[in-house]
């Protein structure tokens, strides 16, 4: 079980930027396949976005073109760049790992996740 820790979140306006960043506590960080997952109030996480070792796969066409998913392996950092904000996408935002041969399932214990709220 690694530890993860996201941040970054706030209250912003439509059309707004942010870029979020999630810490793991693994040496092994660097080969897992990584993901964003955002949950709205009343609903189930769901998958925004993710990333192998070198790759960016989108998984949301809602967001393509508005959400970029990137890592930097020396830091155990995965970062999620959000632009245009769109009140829809006010959810608690956490990463987590890929369950090895699944296509999205989260594979650790849940972070605290980082809130992203828009509003006007």
């Amino acid at each position: 079980q690694a530890h993860l820790v996201e941040s970054g979140g706030g209250f912003l306006q439509p059309g707004g930027s942010l870029r979020l960043s999630c810490v793991v506590s693994s040496p092994d960080f660097k080969d897992y396949r990584m993901a964003w997952y955002r949950q709205a109030p009343g609903k189930q996480h769901e998958l925004v976005a993710q990333i192998e070792a070198r790759r960016f796969i989108p998984t949301l066409s809602s967001v393509q073109g508005r959400f970029t998913i990137s890592r930097d392996n020396a830091k155990n950092t995965l970062y999620l760049q959000i632009d245009n904000l769109e009140p829809e996408d006010t959810a608690t935002y956490y990463c987590n790992r890929v369950a090895p041969g699944t296509s999205g399932t989260p594979y650790f214990i849940w972070g605290q996740g980082t809130q992203v709220t828009v509003s006007s």
